[in-house]
């Protein structure tokens, strides 16, 4: 990810794979009005083309493509790294939400779309990967749980072994949830509420999803307490003693 953006979200880089030759346009000019830098593409090839000579700072990555659909382009960008995602697609059905966040996506925009949303949702995903530039003087600042160690600035999670674990925007987002309310039970709409609408609606199982896969990240050795428990019936709940570093 370009960590060398100006203050504004607006500055950042958008790679978008779309091979719908009208919608491509059509993104692509409502994108560079507001400010953006946009380069398009039509597939996983020419994706993969530019990806090492570009800074990209955010995909936004069409489901329904011809070759490699976007969903098995994500599994690959998810296992070379962390650029944040957004999902296009026509299909607005809960599965392929489901789907889409279960493989990594930070986000999942169905088709017709409006402008003012598109341009939302991108700003709200940048405005939670972005990591600003830490003065040198600037002391990290890091909360521990449970042996995990995660700093606020740089967004790094490492676990009680000292491996850093890769996390996508909405998993830090969740994570930093839990961390902010310690000991709490917390429902789907008070994580929607609190993560600021990265997710969708609480009707769907989007929180489900992110929690289990933030739990994996979590798994504790066999014989140890979870550190995100589920309390049935009413939500989930940070099981450890929170410090700041």
């Amino acid at each position: 990810m370009n960590n060398t953006l100006d203050a504004s979200p607006e500055a950042a880089h958008v790679l978008l794979v779309e091979d719908d030759d009208g919608m491509r346009v059509l993104v692509t000019r409502i994108l560079r009005e507001s400010g953006f830098r946009v380069t398009g593409c039509r597939g996983g090839a020419e994706m993969w083309s530019f990806l090492p000579s570009l800074a990209v700072d955010l995909v936004l990555l069409d489901v329904m493509l011809p070759g490699a659909s976007g969903f098995d382009l994500l599994r690959a960008l998810r296992a070379r790294g962390t650029v944040p995602v957004i999902m296009l697609s026509a299909r607005n059905e809960e599965a392929d939400r489901v789907l889409g966040l279960e493989l990594g996506a930070d986000d999942y925009v169905a088709k017709p779309f409006g402008r003012p949303e598109l341009l939302a949702r991108i700003r709200a995903v940048l405005r939670r990967t972005f990591i600003a530039p830490m003065p040198a003087t600037a002391r990290a600042e890091v909360m521990t749980f449970a042996g995990w160690r995660l700093d606020l600035r740089s967004r790094v999670l490492t676990d009680p072994e000292g491996a850093a674990v890769d996390l996508s925007g909405a998993e830090h987002d969740l994570l930093l949830v839990f961390i902010e309310h310690p000991g709490r039970v917390l429902g789907r709409e008070q994580i929607l509420e609190m993560s600021r609408g990265r997710l969708s609606s609480p009707s769907d199982r989007s929180v489900d999803t992110l929690v289990s896969r933030l739990r994996r990240k979590l798994e504790p050795p066999a014989g140890v307490a979870p550190v995100i428990k589920t309390v049935r019936g009413s939500g989930y709940m940070l099981a450890a003693k929170v410090e700041r570093a």
